[in-house]
């Protein structure tokens, strides 16, 4: 049998890019759709605007499950049959993960409170959704950077 601490670490990765990118997007999601409740409560005929908008902070979750998929692809875990990787490949996985993870969790918590700002401006402006809209998308740029160097690092590491 192999040393497992090297796969040990890549699935500690993979855990925590999925975890940490999902806790923000509960967190933003959450938030976002309590401030749009109350919005739609008073005019509810701007509930697709408001769920869009409540919804933004949720694509950090989707982009640390899929770090975690790549990662636990890239080591065999997903098929059943694992590759036999050392300690140090193991933390290189470990720390390629670390963007998604750290990112999605900040930037999700962050564009779920710009969100509620836009819900805010919806509720008095709805005509003003486009302009609305830009403010939680900035964000997710940040987001999207995480993701693709995450990407990159995993699938640059030879296992």
């Amino acid at each position: 049998m192999f040393d497992q601490l090297g796969v040990v670490y890549a699935v500690v990765g993979a855990a925590l890019a999925a975890l940490m990118a999902g806790i923000g997007s509960a967190k933003g999601v959450g938030a976002a759709g309590q401030a749009g409740a109350g919005v739609v409560t008073e005019d509810p005929s701007t509930f697709s605007k408001v769920l869009l908008l409540q919804l933004l902070p949720g694509t950090q979750g989707i982009y640390g499950l899929l770090v975690a998929f790549v990662t636990l692809n890239k080591i065999g875990a997903l098929s059943g049959n694992l590759v036999q990787i050392d300690g140090a490949t193991g933390l290189m996985l470990l720390f390629a993960c670390l963007p998604m993870a750290i990112v999605g969790l900040i930037s999700a918590i962050h564009q779920g409170r710009t969100s509620i700002a836009s819900i805010g401006l919806v509720a008095k402006r709805p005509d003003q959704f486009g302009k609305a809209m830009l403010f939680p998308a900035m964000v997710e740029t940040y987001a999207i950077l995480a993701l693709l160097i995450s990407i990159l690092a995993v699938n640059g590491i030879p296992v």
